[in-house]
């Protein structure tokens, strides 16, 4: 898990459902994780995390997940807990590498046969012009 340092909380009023305590009580929650001075990453999982953050993620190297799913404090800061975990375990599965192929060429004259009788289907379906005598 990780170090409680390295996540910081910020709660907020959150805008939805809740009642009358909608605009007195802040349940939202703002965590903040620094990706980019986590001491606990490795530098791949670290790019990683980064390119799937996406906009989530600060120019500074800030990760920030809003999270106002749920109408109590505590529900929220799970919910924000359990998305960064998430985020981070699908930042560790290294990608495939992809070996470039080249089609064969039984499977290049299938495809131009293909293309060949399509276009005669089409050519076919053209008015015919009659030529006046």
């Amino acid at each position: 898990m990780l170090m409680n340092k390295e996540i910081k909380y910020e709660y907020i009023r959150a805008s939805g459902p809740g009642g009358q305590n909608v605009n007195k009580v802040a349940t939202a929650v703002q965590l903040r994780f620094d990706v980019a001075h986590s001491r606990m990453l490795p530098d791949d999982v670290r790019k990683r995390l980064i390119r799937l953050a996406g906009r989530r993620i600060t120019e500074h190297g800030v990760l920030i997940i809003n999270a106002r799913r749920f109408r109590t404090q505590e529900r929220n800061r799970q919910d924000a807990n359990e998305r960064l975990v998430e985020l981070i375990r699908k930042a560790t599965e290294k990608p495939k590498l992809r070996r470039k192929t080249r089609p064969k060429l039984a499977s290049k004259m299938r495809w131009l046969e293909t293309k060949r009788r399509r276009g005669e289907t089409k050519r076919r379906r053209r008015a015919v012009l009659f030529a006046e005598d």
